[in-house]
């Protein structure tokens, strides 16, 4: 029976939707692709629309008065219309470009060995443990000890990083109510302080990075002539936390749920550890840890069934375009040897994603060892998702090793 989605408004949307909104994105993308909220904005699901949208420099990604009117003056304001990923060109081209310096092919192959050292480290943890939370005993602390690598986090700062991440980024979900934007302003504010301290140090010691490590780069790297100034430092700080751990965590996550629930790929992955490159862009496809994204048309846009008009504010459904049948065949079936995968879990043109090479090099990591090192790893119990609409991960997955 078909769905009626005549009613619908990604602004009033409930657990029902954010525990598995797939029914409603396919309905939506058959019957209203380019579905208008209540509050004039629209709602994208359609791969080509959400494609098009991406790629046009005419949507703006700046939220300076869509976020003034939804947090008001706070520290989430000052984070989000500082840090890279809510700005456009000039500041974003500048902010990128000395971002980047921290991402070059000389960094990149530093981390391998480290991500290979921390993982190895973990797996001997989960050995250890039997049985075991997934997420909280392995998941999180993989980005946790990256990130802190890369940013010069000392250990006692360390648990409560996957904490501020889901504060600030959980602020972003369509509905956000009262407390969880206190818990917001607070994490950038906690967060924002340590990181002061951490760039003090490092402008005064920038001999005393250690392997893996970026702060200096984003401290002393230039942009024809132009530097991060201190309060551009510490929330693009705060923006690589919440880049890399969240979707890092949900990533490895989401991957494991979804061999768990197919165990035919599941096995094919364990008789084939060569299929760990086409099987991560398939977890990425299946399961995107970033779910929605968001532009501001600065002109007139034609889209699948007609012109969405300027000054409009554009939802992006990732995860629906990444299940749009007219690009992928049989696009709900987990297939880990999908090739071509065209899916745009990185988002694509100006803001694509700085870490995704990162981020598949710790996937075909963490997941391949993983599989591999535990062939009967398997499901332990009720698993539990994050309450949130615009990342998708899972708060807890219970899982065995043997």
């Amino acid at each position: 029976m078909a769905l009626d989605i005549a009613g619908f408004d990604l602004n009033a949307i409930g657990p029902e939707f954010i525990e598995n909104p797939h029914p409603v994105l396919h309905a939506l993308r058959r019957d209203s692709p380019v579905h208008r909220n209540a509050d004039g904005s629209v709602y994208l699901t359609r791969y080509d629309d959400v494609l098009k949208v991406y790629q046009s420099r005419d949507m703006l990604s700046d939220k300076r008065v869509e976020f003034g009117r939804k947090f008001g003056q706070c520290p989430l304001l000052t984070h989000h219309t500082t840090s890279l990923i809510f700005n456009d060109p000039p500041y974003h081209s500048v902010v990128r470009k000395l971002i980047s310096g921290a991402f070059t092919p000389r960094k990149l192959a530093e981390f391998e060995p480290l991500i290979s050292d921390i993982v190895d480290r973990l797996l001997d943890r989960v050995e250890d443990l039997g049985e075991l939370d997934l997420i909280e005993d392995f998941a999180k602390v993989l980005p946790t000890e990256i990130i802190s690598f890369m940013l010069g986090i000392p250990e006692e700062h360390r648990a409560r990083l996957r904490g501020y991440s889901l504060a600030i980024l959980g602020a972003l979900d369509p509905v956000v109510p009262a407390d969880r934007l206190e818990a917001g302003n607070r994490a950038v504010e906690e967060f924002g302080a340590i990181l002061n301290d951490l760039i003090d140090h490092r402008r005064a010691n920038p001999g005393g990075a250690m392997q893996g490590e970026v702060l200096e780069s984003l401290i002393f790297g230039e942009h024809e002539g132009r530097r991060l100034t201190q309060e551009e430092l510490i929330q693009n700080c705060i923006f690589l936390l919440n880049a890399g751990h969240e979707t890092t965590t949900s990533f490895v996550g989401n991957s494991m749920g979804l061999l768990f629930d197919n165990p035919d790929q599941h096995r094919m992955l364990l008789d084939q550890p060569e299929l760990i490159a086409t099987a991560v862009e398939e977890f990425l496809r299946v399961e995107s840890p970033l779910q929605i994204g968001n532009r501001l048309a600065g002109e007139d846009i034609e889209v699948s069934s007609g012109v969405i008009p300027k000054d409009t504010y554009i939802h992006t459904s990732i995860a629906a375009a990444n299940r749009d049948p007219e690009v992928f065949d049989e696009p709900d079936r987990l297939d880990i040897t999908r090739k071509p995968n065209r899916h745009i879990a990185f988002i694509t043109g100006i803001h694509v994603c700085l870490g995704a090479t990162l981020a598949r090099v710790e996937g075909r990591i963490a997941l391949g060892r993983l599989v591999q090192r535990f062939p009967k790893i398997a499901p332990n119990g009720p698993r539990t998702r994050v309450p949130l609409a615009r990342f998708r991960g899972y708060a807890t997955l219970p899982t065995r090793v043997r």
